[in-house]
């Protein structure tokens, strides 16, 4: 089998996640959040509340990141912040009703638009990236494990 080119894989990637992400945004007139910012909603799921530590502490951010992106996303409106039950002191967070739309919507237009695009993909190749769905799913966890290393000796 060959070897895996870090550096292709790396400029197929980043690409293809951009496009991706243009265009659901184009084709459902989805406004323009960053990155950054969607990494935090996909931390809550419906019905979740988490404390701004508990997200950090997940997303391996500093605590002065997620304060910043709590802020803009509290400012757009796709957050909320309740006091915790347990300590008043602290808050815990949920993804808005806006929000949690915005993702759905996002999601089912990128479906969308990802089945037009295999259908204009010779059957072979279809059946290569059928393939390689397990190995880039287990990349992931690989990449979140040498994350978390790199983090932990910093």
């Amino acid at each position: 089998m060959d070897a895996v080119d870090p550096s292709r894989l790396t400029r197929v990637i980043s690409p293809l996640k951009r496009t991706l992400l243009r265009a659901a945004r184009q084709a459902d007139g989805l406004p323009d959040i960053p990155d950054a910012q969607i990494e935090v909603l996909r931390a809550l799921p419906a019905g979740s509340a988490l404390s701004p530590g508990e997200l950090a502490a997940r997303l391996q951010l500093k605590p002065s990141t997620i304060s910043n992106l709590l802020a803009a996303l509290a400012d757009a409106g796709l957050i909320t912040r309740t006091p915790a039950e347990h300590d008043r002191r602290s808050s815990e967070v949920r993804a808005s009703a806006r929000a949690l739309d915005l993702l759905r919507r996002f999601d089912s237009t990128s479906d969308a638009i990802l089945g037009q695009a295999l259908a204009l993909i010779d059957p072979v190749e279809l059946a290569a990236l059928a393939a390689a769905l397990p190995a880039l799913e287990r990349l992931q966890g690989a990449l979140e494990q040498v994350s978390a290393a790199e983090g932990a000796s910093a």
